[in-house]
């Protein structure tokens, strides 16, 4: 089973601490790196997590605060001062395209490549990106402003050959993959070995979902049903109830309700407000609901 695993860069709110910050995590899948929003000092994190800049082909940037978005444009730059020659494709609201492009022009005169702009429609649940392994789907959030998550599937793989019988009938390498994708063996002597004889059942596809910036939405949870792992904000507590509806955040309680609901397999919490020194009540709080809660941490790496 090759590596499905999250690496957190950032997991605090808006106001900058010295335990925690903005947001931003790479999703590693199938030998690719996609970075999910990008806010202020993504570039150190990416440093301090040992992730190589050029290994990253798209980013993924879920709404225009500048806690998931102001480390963008330094990180352009980067790749710029670094002879990146690859395209780099950007997943993001429609109303970033300009004051990017914009800013751009006025600070990367000159990239040895190209930013492909991909606007999202944030009001629609559907598929943003797709290779010949995975999807990245949009998942509508309700925020102050336009905003949605992302949801990262693996498309199913092929059956596992069985090395017991390839080397017992002394089939060639070159007929493996057919047998992969169904075919029986036939023996010099007529002898048929059928399919079902010859592999094992390919690995059950894997998702991840993150649900970043949103109040509370009872419906969330049909988008997430049997997720392997969701990553859903947990601003606040629930003593702080009405600062979350204020501010269209989640209590660690509702993030919790969204997990259970779902039937996921694990809940990991972030977007701390910084008027919390210990984050221990965030998780109990979200534990009381749904066992399997999980703190996220800068330069923690969760596997899938």
């Amino acid at each position: 089973m090759q590596p499905f695993q999250i690496h957190i860069l950032g997991c605090g709110s808006a106001l900058p601490t010295p335990k925690h910050g903005a947001s931003a995590q790479v999703v590693e899948l199938r030998g690719k790196m996609f970075l999910v929003d990008c806010g202020e000092g993504t570039q150190i994190q990416l440093r301090r997590s040992r992730i190589g800049f050029t290994r990253i082909q798209s980013v993924f940037i879920s709404h225009l605060h500048g806690d998931h978005c102001f480390g963008l444009i330094g990180l352009i730059s980067t790749f710029g001062m670094l002879g990146r020659e690859a395209p780099l494709h950007v997943y993001a609201p429609v109303a970033l395209e300009p004051m990017l492009m914009m800013q751009m022009e006025l600070f990367c005169n000159g990239l040895g490549f190209e930013v492909v702009f991909h606007a999202v429609d944030t009001t629609v649940h559907q598929v943003i990106y797709e290779d010949s392994s995975i999807s990245v789907a949009s998942i509508p959030l309700e925020h102050r402003i336009a905003c949605c998550g992302f949801l990262f599937r693996e498309k199913p793989g092929l059956p596992h050959i069985r090395r017991d019988m390839i080397d017992f009938l002394n089939i060639p390498i070159s007929q493996i993959n057919n047998i992969k994708l169904g075919k029986d063996w036939v023996t010099e002597d007529g002898r048929v070995f059928p399919n079902n004889r010859l592999v094992t059942p390919a690995d059950p596809p894997r998702a991840y979902a993150y649900c970043s910036d949103t109040r509370y939405m009872p419906q969330l949870h049909e988008m997430l049903r049997g997720v392997d792992v969701l990553y859903h904000e947990s601003t606040y507590c629930s003593d702080n109830m009405e600062k979350a509806r204020l501010y269209y955040h989640s209590t660690a309680a509702q993030a919790a309700q969204v997990a259970r609901d779902a039937g996921v397999g694990k809940l990991l919490l972030g977007h701390y407000s910084a008027r919390y020194n210990d984050e221990q009540m965030i998780l109990k709080e979200a534990r009381e609901i749904f066992q399997e809660s999980y703190l996220t941490e800068e330069n923690g790496t969760f596997s899938i």
